[in-house]
């Protein structure tokens, strides 16, 4: 049972370190201990073993099949920290270029488990989703073609174009008040007959698909059925290992025309993808679960490798399934940006502390001036003191901050011990 500090700091117990060999023997699948489980997450997530850096910025993006987006920037936007907490300090421009290349687009937008930079190759296989939203008519705004057709002219005519270039994003009221123009656009880029491989300044850049997909991409047209086998791969190659729920949540697939209550439909996509049936434990019970066999292979090869310390993005896709992190980690991943002031239990973005392979900490960043403040400062055992240190120096170089202030520490006796580390790391 975890310290009832922990329910309070949402670090509690990791899961199980000792394999179940009980699926072996009972003549089931491959059993993968709790351990062995979150092992091979971070490795795959890129967190542990030599190749993590292979590829940099774009490796990174491969491997983990989609980097969430979001307007919140505290330390920096989430998805420069996704590629920060893989990589290390990497220049913040080469971020920015390696996602949005000014020539031969790498990327591309769309809804994944929100929304996401996806890899160019992955094109083709949104159709399914493309298509679903397509035939429903509408996705939250009601959408007038005579707009689309004006849109697609103009970007026909003059070549790529923001919102703001197209006549405005706002309709004159709330942030959710969107222009007709906006609208339209938006649901071009969701049904596929528009793209964003682009931003300037945040904005997305609206372009014609044929002009700026390969044409091989183009050209494909998976069924519904091949591009849910697909997508179902790229969940298990970014986690390692994955369960029903797994699959669903990583890339939000209920919703989009496909039975999946049963686990059928999945099943048969993960055979088809070329995983390997495995019982994952860890949990309150052991599940069924398909593992990336390049995973399965690094773990019996001995699966070592060097674990990296960093703070995370609350939007990474090491912990945006909460469920899951919680069960691998013994973390409670909370997210308050939109939790009044007063009402926060952590903070307005917290950013847990990866060390280790475990999370052992949290912290919620801000910046003053050249200062880097820790405003709340969670430390789950005295060990956590040194790491912790090394990240928030970290990460204050990277986003050139001269200096570390830590205000609130719990447990409180770390406080002095966690300020004489930030000095000797200067």
């Amino acid at each position: 049972m975890s310290d009832p500090a922990d329910r309070v700091s949402g670090v509690g117990v990791p899961a199980a370190t000792v394999r179940d060999e009980s699926a072996d023997s009972a003549g089931n699948c491959p059993g993968l201990s709790g351990d062995e489980v979150r092992r091979i997450t971070l490795y795959a997530q890129g967190f542990l073993g030599a190749g993590a850096r292979r590829g940099g910025v774009a490796g990174v993006l491969r491997r983990v099949s989609a980097v969430q987006l979001d307007t919140i920037s505290v330390l920096a936007r989430s998805h420069e920290l996704v590629a920060y907490a893989r990589l290390g300090p990497v220049g913040r421009d080469a971020v920015e270029k390696a996602y949005w290349p000014a020539k031969r687009p790498q990327t591309f937008e769309y809804w994944a488990h929100a929304a996401c930079i996806l890899p160019i190759p992955d094109w083709p296989y949104y159709g399914w989703r493309r298509r679903t939203i397509a035939a429903r008519g509408q996705r939250w705004h009601q959408v007038s073609e005579d707009a689309c057709q004006r849109v697609l002219g103009r970007l026909r005519d003059e070549g790529p174009l923001t919102a703001t270039q197209l006549g405005g994003a706002k309709a004159g009221g709330p942030w959710w008040d969107w222009s007709e123009v906006k609208i339209a656009a938006e649901w071009l880029l969701d049904t596929g007959r528009a793209v964003c491989v682009r931003r300037t300044g945040w904005r997305r850049i609206y372009d014609l698909p044929e002009r700026v997909v390969p044409g091989g991409l183009l050209d494909q047209t998976p069924t519904d059925q091949e591009c849910l086998a697909y997508l179902v791969g790229t969940v298990a190659r970014a986690l390692g290992v994955a369960t029903h729920a797994d699959f669903v949540e990583y890339q939000r697939l209920n919703g989009y025309g496909v039975g999946l209550r049963s686990g059928a439909v999945l099943d048969e996509a993960a055979a088809a993808a070329g995983l390997v049936p495995v019982t994952a434990h860890g949990g309150k019970r052991p599940v069924p679960a398909w593992a990336d066999p390049a995973a399965l292979a690094w773990l019996d090869a001995g699966g070592r490798g060097t674990h990296r310390t960093t703070l995370l993005s609350p939007f990474d896709s090491l912990i945006w399934d909460r469920k899951r992190t919680l069960r691998m980690f013994g973390y409670q991943h909370l997210f308050e940006p939109y939790v009044p002031k007063e009402k926060r239990e952590r903070g307005y973005f917290t950013m847990p502390l990866l060390a280790g392979g475990q999370i052992t900490g949290w912290v919620d960043p801000a910046r003053d001036g050249q200062t880097l403040v820790a405003r709340n400062v969670f430390l789950a055992r005295p060990a956590a003191v040194a790491p912790m240190a090394r990240a928030l120096a970290e990460a204050a170089q990277w986003v050139g901050c001269a200096n570390v202030a830590a205000e609130r520490v719990e447990p409180a006796p770390l406080a002095e011990p966690l300020a004489t580390a930030l000095r000797a790391l200067g």
